[in-house]
C-alpha cells in the first residue's frame, strides 16, 4: 500500500556497511523511470554512484556531511532540460525531478532501504566529480542504503493546518 510506504519513509543519516544487490537497486531505479513528467519529456538522467572514492568526494562536496559518504549509493538527479516552462509559468524540471526522486524514496522504503534528500552541495564541484556537462543541472543528491537506525521522524503539521477548501485561507 502506498500510504504505508509513505509512513515508513524517513530521512536516514546512518547506514549499514552493506551493499545493495543489483536487482534491488534496479527495482528502485525503475520507480524513477516510471515517474510522470511534464509532457512526458522525462528530461532527466540519474547518476548512480557506488564507487567508494567517488562517494567520498561527493561527501566533501556536500558540506562534509559524513553520512553522504557512508551510504553505499548516492544518486544524482540531473535535469537535462532546464528551459521548458509549463503553461502556468513555472519551470518543469524541479517538479519533474522531485517526483522521480520521491518515487525512488518510496520504493526504497518499501524494500527496507533508507534515503535522504541532499540539497546542501556545491553544484559545480559535483558536476566536476561526476563529469556532468555544464548545460545539465544537478537538482538533488539522494543517499540510498540499509538504515543502521530507525532514521529521523519529523513532526508534521496537522491536516487542518495544511489544507483549505475552495479558497485559500490562513
Amino acid at each position: 500500500m502506498v500510504l504505508e510506504a509513505i509512513k515508513k519513509r524517513k530521512s536516514v543519516r546512518n547506514y549499514l556497511d552493506r551493499e545493495i544487490p543489483e536487482d534491488v537497486l534496479l527495482e528502485v531505479m525503475e520507480a524513477a523511470r516510471l515517474a510522470p513528467s511534464a509532457s512526458n519529456r522525462q528530461s532527466w538522467k540519474f547518476v548512480v554512484v557506488r564507487e567508494k572514492e567517488i562517494r567520498k568526494q561527493l561527501m566533501q562536496a556536500s558540506r562534509s556531511q559524513r553520512f553522504v559518504g557512508e551510504a553505499p549509493v548516492i544518486i544524482a538527479g540531473c535535469a537535462t532540460n532546464t528551459t521548458h516552462i509549463m503553461p502556468n509559468g513555472v519551470h518543469s524540471y524541479p517538479m519533474d525531478l522531485s517526483i522521480a526522486l520521491d518515487h525512488i524514496s518510496l520504493q526504497a522504503a518499501e524494500l527496507g532501504l533508507g534515503t535522504c534528500w541532499i540539497g546542501a552541495f556545491d553544484q559545480e564541484r559535483v558536476k566536476e566529480i561526476l563529469h556532468i556537462p555544464k548545460n545539465i543541472t544537478v537538482v538533488c543528491l539522494m543517499t540510498l542504503g540499509y538504515p543502521a537506525s530507525s532514521g529521523l521522524k519529523s513532526n508534521r503539521k496537522s491536516l487542518e493546518e495544511v489544507i483549505c477548501y475552495n479558497y485559500y485561507t490562513d
